[in-house]
């Protein structure tokens, strides 16, 4: 399976110049995670995200990093890991803040028409890859199986706890949780998310998987596909490395001949699995 036509960037004439977006909602997820709903802070209309693809969000005063949407039109989880995260999740409604992009690549959605579509998420993994689960529950007809395996910390560290529970209860989606550790009143499952793989319903022989998380866990996420049988051209995943200026300019996010920011962060597996094979990169 090819990789599906890449959304075209749409931003200012000058990428480097963030536009100013307002907080239009605000929803605490964990102790250290809000979901930012962005509007226009002028007349002009908000530029289209395609899912996978990442804004370079602007805290005024302190700096911007790279977030990708967790909902379309313009939906942001961020964790608070550093002073501009920290700045982005404490900001409030109607705050304004600055936006670049979109940028980068995009979740093969069209291309996995027909198939089956694996969604494998570990802890702050699964805010790229919830606009693919809205488009393909959204389209559900044009899909086989639809299966998400989702990994997180503790249950108090799980994002969208909710909307796992509403899309658990449809007949028509396996989802499948653990978490690595858990007090005596948790009732799933227990174990890292990479133990999932082996009991979810899909066909390996015809099935696309998306994948997002710390490389440590893609690492292991993609064996355990790769043990099941799935091809390692339909085994997409997103690295989120080292990305600073958005535009291939300033090389932080180098990886061997590719610029993640241009040239991912959504890669194919089998073509970015040697890059990640050389321990000097």
């Amino acid at each position: 399976m090819a990789r599906s036509p890449v959304a075209e960037p749409a931003h200012a004439a000058d990428p480097m110049v963030p536009l100013p977006y307002r907080v239009a909602r605000r929803r605490r997820e964990t102790r250290d995670s809000w979901t930012l709903e962005l509007e226009p802070a002028g007349d002009e209309s908000a530029v289209p995200f395609a899912p996978g693809q990442f804004a370079m969000l602007y805290a005024f005063g302190k700096g911007e990093v790279p977030i990708s949407v967790s909902a379309l039109p313009l939906v942001h989880t961020v964790r608070s890991v550093g002073m501009v995260s920290a700045a982005l999740c404490a900001a409030r409604r109607g705050d304004v803040l600055g936006l670049r992009g979109p940028f980068g690549t995009s979740w093969p959605v069209e291309a996995a028409e027909g198939a089956d579509v694996v969604v494998l998420a570990g802890g702050i993994g699964l805010a790229p890859l919830r606009p693919v689960v809205h488009h393909v529950l959204a389209h559900r007809e044009r899909y086989g199986r639809v299966v998400v395996l989702y990994g997180g910390r503790s249950p108090e560290e799980l994002l969208y706890s909710a909307e796992l529970e509403r899309w658990r209860g449809r007949f028509d989606v396996e989802v499948e949780v653990a978490v690595d550790q858990a007090a005596a009143g948790w009732r799933g499952r227990v174990g890292v998310v990479t133990t999932l793989v082996p009991r979810a319903d899909f066909d390996p022989a015809h099935t696309l998987a998306m994948l997002c998380g710390p490389e440590v866990m893609i690492r292991f996420a993609v064996a355990a596909l790769r043990d099941r049988g799935v091809a390692a051209e339909s085994i997409f995943v997103t690295l989120e490395r080292s990305m600073k200026c958005a535009i291939g300019l300033c090389g932080h996010c180098q990886l061997g001949p590719a610029f993640v920011c241009k040239d991912g962060p959504v890669f194919r597996w089998d073509e970015v699995e040697p890059l990640l094979r050389v321990r000097e990169l």
